[in-house]
């Protein structure tokens, strides 16, 4: 007997996925392909593959859509600035692979009032989640800074080199690239290193706890932002130290949540509150470290194996007028997905996934987190208030 053929994962997601945008039950999407809502549960599943051609072609003439759009053979044109951003990592890949500081470097450079303004840019458009501009920025001014730490303002190149690169590392981060944003880490580390200044040495030890905690490496991460605790402890005169210092708190504060070590995790977090009442709201270093940022990170660490009732409480006491828009989405963010998870408070969900795409689309567009959210609440909603804006906020994740 010839086995049945295994049902792919992906048909099945989109056939799902479609008619949630529809806002269908699978009694009524099954009554209009004329098949049983048994059959197109399983198929669903993953439980019955979908590879008879008039079976695809049923279920695709009932969601109003080609049997090549189930099956995945042809991909809708994407979001341009997302799309910018993503074909832009293989160019910062390449800038970030060629920096290498122990190799010299070639060509004239800007001047170096012209390269920290770039880089100043860099920042903003980071900042504003603007990751194609900033990506489209990033590489020639990496290379022409690289080219400028064999010159006469060796110190200053260094230090702008390390704000770029870790520009560059949260960028690739933020576009789901983890690999990558390590890669910048270690060059913002080469930089710090090269430049012998503490508060960059803890800075670049941040960006990389960030990458592998990002890439999955969370004992890694947990043991980078530990080691640069205690380095940077020694330093807390310098400007700029106990602000790094309580981002490295946070870092390690996120690396214990993802080990699942809770209690840790909010003992981290009680650290870094403590800094940040000492120094108040800061923009060191562009970093805006202080209580708000804080509560945005406490926020973030509890809606994941939390309590999500404590996210939205957090929320309710959190203005989030931080002028970050790549702190201020998260705010957004996870309490749309704290609410979703508490249930019964979709609409509220909903508005607040529709203000993180208004401050940020790139990156909510590009979120797995966010869209998994989503696909929860299209279960949900079907023809209910919001459902129609939920739908179209998918339909730009799918097609980004």
């Amino acid at each position: 007997m010839t086995p049945r053929r295994s049902a792919d994962p992906a048909v099945s997601e989109r056939i799902r996925a479609r008619r949630l945008l529809r806002g269908w039950s699978i009694r009524h999407a099954a009554s209009r392909a004329g098949i049983s809502h048994a059959t197109w549960s399983r198929i669903e599943r993953g439980l019955q593959a979908a590879d008879n051609r008039f079976t695809l072609a049923a279920i695709a003439g009932a969601l109003q859509c080609a049997p090549a759009d189930l099956a995945g053979t042809e991909v809708p044109a994407p979001d341009r600035a997302t799309a910018a951003a993503r074909a832009s990592v293989l160019g910062l890949r390449r800038a970030l692979i060629d920096i290498d500081l122990s190799e010299p470097p070639a060509g004239p450079a800007p001047p170096i009032a012209e390269l920290a303004r770039s880089v100043a840019l860099a920042d903003a458009l980071h900042q504003a989640c603007d990751y194609a501009g900033a990506a489209r920025l990033l590489p020639d001014l990496l290379r022409d800074l690289h080219t400028e730490t064999a010159g006469p303002d060796h110190s200053e190149a260094l230090r702008l080199l390390c704000d770029a690169t870790s520009i560059a590392s949260s960028v690739l981060r933020n576009l789901g690239h983890p690999a990558d944003a390590w890669l910048g880490a270690e060059r913002c580390r080469d930089a710090a290193d090269a430049s012998g200044d503490p508060v960059l040495r803890g800075h670049a030890a941040y960006a990389l706890a960030r990458a592998a905690t990002a890439c999955g490496s969370y004992q890694r991460g947990q043991t980078l932002a530990e080691r640069a605790v205690d380095d940077l402890g020694r330093h807390l005169g310098r400007p700029g130290g106990p602000e790094v210092l309580g981002f490295l708190h946070l870092v390690a504060a996120l690396a214990s949540q993802c080990r699942r070590r809770l209690d840790d995790s909010r003992d981290w977090l009680t650290e870094a509150a403590g800094l940040a009442r000492r120094t108040g709201e800061t923009n060191t270093m562009s970093m805006f470290f202080g209580p708000t940022n804080v509560n945005i990170w406490r926020m973030s660490i509890e809606v994941d194996h939390g309590d999500p009732a404590q996210v939205v409480q957090i929320a309710r006491h959190t203005d989030p007028a931080i002028p970050v828009g790549v702190r201020q989405v998260f705010y957004y963010a996870d309490t749309a997905r704290a609410l979703a998870l508490l249930g019964g408070r979709d609409r509220e969900a909903i508005r607040f996934l529709l203000t993180a795409e208004r401050i940020a689309p790139q990156h909510v567009r590009t979120s797995a987190e966010l869209a998994e959210t989503v696909l929860v609440l299209l279960d949900r909603s079907r023809r209910q208030a919001g459902g129609t804006a939920l739908r179209g906020l998918y339909e730009r994740m799918r097609t980004s």
